[in-house]
């Protein structure tokens, strides 16, 4: 519980300072190519939370908003059925989020037609 209110404690600050403050594009790949990293939007995801948007939040990057809530509600430990797979399996699965979420935010931003 203490973890998920230190989330939503950022993600209320990360949307005041932007909403103050707003400091642009924050990808260094995007900011100099125009092309989005696999994990563009992460901080929209927690902006969007933070303001109470958790539609938008999703459609930021459903891959880092997946990821923000796996470790909200994990259990602490040592991730012990994670590392029970084998590294070819973990592998496979980064790779297929990454490599959709790339897709996603390629088509969210307009460089990929679907």
């Amino acid at each position: 519980m203490l973890r998920v209110a230190a989330m939503a404690t950022a993600a209320i600050g990360a949307a005041w300072i932007h909403r103050v403050n707003d400091p642009g594009v924050l990808c260094p790949l995007r900011a100099f190519t125009g092309i989005p990293c696999p994990l563009c939007g992460g901080t929209t995801v927690f902006i969007e939370l933070g303001s109470g948007r958790p539609v938008q939040a999703v459609l930021a990057n459903p891959v880092a908003f997946a990821g923000a809530l796996v470790f909200a509600i994990a259990p602490l430990g040592s991730g012990n059925r994670w590392w029970a797979l084998q590294p070819g399996t973990r592998a496979w699965v980064l790779g297929t989020a990454l490599l959709g979420s790339e897709l996603w935010q390629l088509a969210r931003l307009g460089l990929l037609r679907v």
